[in-house]
């Protein structure tokens, strides 16, 4: 990439990127993609004016497996990286096919642990969601019926146990911006082919839905989207924290929830200390469906046997408290 004055598009990808890339080791994650290539593109232009920067920074692309000939388009991109002077190594991971949450979230796990090793408190990784990813992400939400917290869509930040960020700079942006600033700089992106494959919920809603959007209510419904995850999220934020000091233990999650302090709770906080209980017990991912029914043995108790929930867990309610009891699988 040429040392040259930046065009609009590539000003404010770096301007987006830049106050992520003061400390710490800095981790591009990089597909190649128009939206990961930018942002890699803004790190190494940043790096090229900061030498503490340069020795910081780095690119990790991750070949999932799951397409012919993903090992050469992942060494085409991490050669690509390398000539604009920002390191770069090439990860290959296995995806578990048989995820019952479905191959992309498969994919996405596979692809966060590899992204996360070896990082310490300070570092950050920095990940190419746009804005129209955003508002994709909310009309998801809003299709499951899922509530708030995934009305709120993706984090800007998200802390991982090492203390270090996973952080989406280019959630203001849209994905135009990025092919623009690719552009701008002359980089030739790569398009994964299974982003229109319409077997994919998200392409669907990129490809189909959000254009008849577009056209019948008019432009601005995407960034309208993006404010609505963002005004979402500091509610489902709020009420999370007052869910945790409901549920909160010194020595973890408690065994035993005393229905009387679950009684009077309104059915915004009641419904995510229960979630957050059945979580830390070892439930994968309560659905609304389970929670109702766990709620019931609070709110429409008649002496109910028990739930039955994923990983083998049965809640009851049992002189005055709910807690884990034993399956009646027989």
């Amino acid at each position: 990439m040429a040392r040259r004055e930046l065009g609009p598009a590539g000003l404010a990808v770096v301007q987006a990127v830049e106050p992520w890339t003061r400390s710490g080791r800095v981790r591009v994650a990089c597909s190649g993609g128009p939206d990961s290539l930018a942002l890699a593109a803004a790190v190494a232009h940043l790096a090229g004016r900061d030498a503490s920067l340069a020795l910081r920074a780095e690119a990790l692309t991750v070949d999932h497996g799951l397409q012919a000939g993903s090992a050469r388009v992942a060494d085409d991109v991490a050669r690509r990286l390398d000539d604009l002077g920002l390191p770069t190594r090439v990860a290959a991971v296995t995806v578990d096919r048989a995820d019952p949450a479905g191959l992309e979230a498969a994919a996405r796990t596979a692809r966060y642990a590899a992204l996360s090793t070896g990082l310490v408190d300070g570092d950050v990784v920095l990940l190419g969601h746009t804005l129209d990813d955003q508002a994709e992400t909310v009309l998801l939400g809003l299709a499951r019926g899922s509530g708030t917290r995934s009305l709120a869509g993706m984090a800007p930040g998200v802390a991982l146990a090492s203390g270090a960020l996973l952080v989406r700079p280019l959630l203001g942006l849209r994905r135009a911006t990025t092919a623009d600033a690719c552009a701008e700089w002359g980089l030739p992106a790569w398009h994964d082919p299974q982003n229109l494959e319409c077997r994919f919920a998200r392409v669907r809603v990129r490809e189909r839905v959000m254009p008849v959007l577009e056209a019948e209510l008019g432009p601005g419904v995407a960034e309208a989207l993006a404010r609505t995850a963002e005004l979402a999220r500091a509610d489902a934020d709020e009420l999370d924290a007052v869910a945790a000091r409901v549920v909160g233990s010194r020595d973890g999650t408690p065994q035993e929830l005393p229905v009387p302090s679950l009684s009077g709770l309104p059915e915004a906080i009641g419904g995510r200390v229960l979630r957050r209980w059945l979580i830390g017990l070892g439930v994968p991912e309560p659905s609304f469906g389970h929670v109702r029914a766990v709620r019931a043995l609070v709110t429409d108790w008649h002496g109910q046997a028990g739930v039955d929930l994923p990983g083998g867990i049965r809640i009851v309610r049992e002189r005055g408290v709910l807690r884990q009891g034993p399956r009646d699988d027989g």
